[in-house]
């Protein structure tokens, strides 16, 4: 017996924010096969300011909330029942009366290096450019590689793809989470380790947004979530919030669970010219995660100090 109620799926449009959009859809039919049938799961695709906005970083145009202001309001209004959001594009703070209490199993979070003749970041000659819109990619980048020019890539990954193929940079950086979605994993030159470029904050993990009275969206939407990926991106999220991080201010973070059933965090400020460097590390109980978080993000805010200038740009 499925039930009589037909939920509307919020989310863009290009094809990766899809792929996440299905594989939501098929968790919840998978979760729930008396209660759910194909019909009653639709996908709405809304188009966001961030995706019209192609020509500078969202850095300049106001964040990278633009990529969920329009999903969002539709999910206040009613107009769709759930919103499926990549983490790595969500503000610390939501709207008044929605939540996100529902992260699916995390994709690998690492970068990947993706140059046009299959030369590794070490070995790219100087001078080199590469293409990313990621303050934070680009502050990692300057860091190691000074040598290195930046310039600005935008789009999905598809588009970002045909710009390497045509010249306009000689590399680029994409997530592995969103290639291996996409099937298209065989791009890669190769993944970068934490210890060469640290993921953005909760890189890889999908989260869904529901209206926070909804209880019984709420349950439905308990039975996928899978607590591990959701412990990490709590912990994640709280460094971030504590820096008043957005995609204006270069900010990595990296939570792992440890077999003594422990979650460890590394984290790391960045000027946007990838000249300063702070870092911070540590260890708590999972029932500290959130904790620990805020801990590391007041001390790379202590070291940075508050006239750092990542936390001077409006």
């Amino acid at each position: 017996m499925t039930t009589q109620k037909k939920y509307k799926i919020g989310t863009r449009g290009s094809p990766l924010a899809l792929a996440q959009a299905h594989e939501t859809r098929e968790r919840l039919l998978t979760a729930h096969p008396d209660l759910l049938g194909e019909d009653d799961l639709q996908i709405v695709v809304i188009k966001t300011t961030g995706d019209q906005i192609q020509d500078r970083a969202l850095s300049e145009a106001g964040g990278k909330g633009l990529f969920v202001k329009e999903i969002e309001e539709a999910l206040i209004r009613g107009d769709i029942d759930l919103a499926v959001h990549s983490m790595k594009d969500m503000e610390t703070s939501l709207p008044n009366g929605l939540v996100i209490d529902c992260i699916l199993p995390r994709e690998d979070p690492r970068d990947a290096f993706i140059s046009k003749d299959g030369t590794a970041l070490a070995d790219m000659p100087p001078g080199s450019v590469i293409g990313t819109s990621s303050l934070r990619r680009q502050a990692q980048i300057l860091n190691v590689r000074p040598d290195l020019k930046v310039c600005l890539f935008r789009g999905s990954v598809q588009t970002r793809l045909r710009k390497l193929e045509e010249g306009q940079a000689d590399a680029t950086l994409l997530a592995c989470a969103g290639l291996n979605r996409l099937d298209n994993a065989d791009v890669i030159t190769h993944p970068l380790e934490s210890s060469e470029m640290l993921p953005a904050v909760a890189q890889g993990a999908i989260g869904i947004e529901h209206r926070a009275d909804d209880e019984e969206m709420g349950r439905l939407l308990a039975a996928i979530n899978h607590p591990e990926s959701c412990i990490r991106v709590q912990c994640e999220r709280a460094m971030l919030a504590e820096l008043d991080g957005s995609c204006r201010t270069p900010i990595a973070g990296h939570a792992v669970l440890k077999e003594n059933q422990t979650i460890a965090l590394e984290a790391t400020l960045f000027s946007p010219d990838g000249v300063q460097r702070f870092d911070a590390r540590g260890e708590a109980s999972l029932e500290d995660a959130v904790a620990l978080g805020t801990r590391l993000g007041r001390e790379l805010r202590e070291k940075a100090g508050d006239d750092f200038p990542a936390f001077q740009i409006s």
